[in-house]
């Protein structure tokens, strides 16, 4: 999904690129993932930070400490600042009405992992993007470490042989505090596999190709919430390799990503 942008400013007679060339960066959601993204968009030489977003007027400290305006209406935000680009940092539930709300504008996005927390929702929002003509990417950023990058390189390559299986275990105990946040504690997208074990998936898929077939099974005895502590799937490839997963935010960790990088 491409789109011509508006090109803004222009490069000095001393090369350098002026204000008005940089890129124009809006903020949804100042939560824990959204303060960090904002903040990073602050110091990038090539990005201006326009405005921050979030329904809980708490979060304006992050927009003041920042130097920039806290808007509570992202419909607002965007008509006032006209960003060039939005990262989309809400609560899972909010991505695709933020999306839609952006792609309506002609307003390209980042939107944090999972795209949307139900197929129907991630449909919605890939229709509004292709009426928007605007880009989006997923917030799947392990796919551009080098390290990842070359697993790729040496399983596609066959420089290990064929890929018959694979075998994934993902885990991770969570405190207590972690599900004082509602929308954590709630089905479709509270539970692990779409906080947490969707980047997994996502890698997979990145280096061992698009998957044919699954079958999961969740459960949820380790805290009765409503959203699964505990899953297991069965995967076969398009390549015809075959795999599986167990994973659960319920139990310590020999090992993990998050851990170990």
């Amino acid at each position: 999904m491409t789109v011509a942008g508006e090109v803004r400013g222009s490069v000095g007679t001393d090369g350098a690129r002026n204000d008005m060339a940089r890129v124009r960066l809006a903020v949804m959601g100042a939560g824990l993932i959204g303060a960090r993204h904002a903040a990073l968009v602050r110091a990038n030489a090539a990005c201006v930070l326009v405005g921050l977003c979030d329904t809980d007027p708490a979060r304006q400290s992050a927009a003041d400490d920042l130097g920039v305006p806290f808007y509570s209406s992202v419909e607002e935000l965007l008509d006032r600042e006209r960003p060039d680009g939005a990262i989309i940092a809400t609560p899972n539930a909010q991505h695709t009405p933020v999306a839609v709300a952006c792609a309506a504008r002609g307003v390209h996005i980042l939107v944090e992992k999972p795209i949307a927390d139900t197929l129907a929702q991630a449909q919605c929002l890939i229709a509004a993007a292709r009426d928007g003509r605007i880009r989006v990417l997923v917030g799947h950023h392990r796919r551009h470490n080098p390290l990842m990058q070359q697993a790729r390189d040496l399983v596609r390559g066959g420089a290990l042989g064929t890929l018959l299986g694979f075998s994934v275990l993902w885990t991770l105990l969570k405190p207590e505090e972690y599900f004082r946040v509602v929308w954590r504690r709630e089905r479709p997208g509270g539970g692990p596999l779409l906080i947490n074990l969707i980047h997994d998936l996502d890698s997979l898929r990145f280096i061992c190709g698009e998957m044919a077939s699954v079958y999961a099974q969740t459960r949820s005895a380790a805290r009765g919430l409503e959203v699964e502590d505990t899953l297991s799937l069965s995967l076969t490839m398009e390549s015809g390799a075959l795999g599986t997963i167990l994973a659960s935010d319920a139990t310590p960790a020999p090992w993990s990503y998050e851990a170990t990088t």
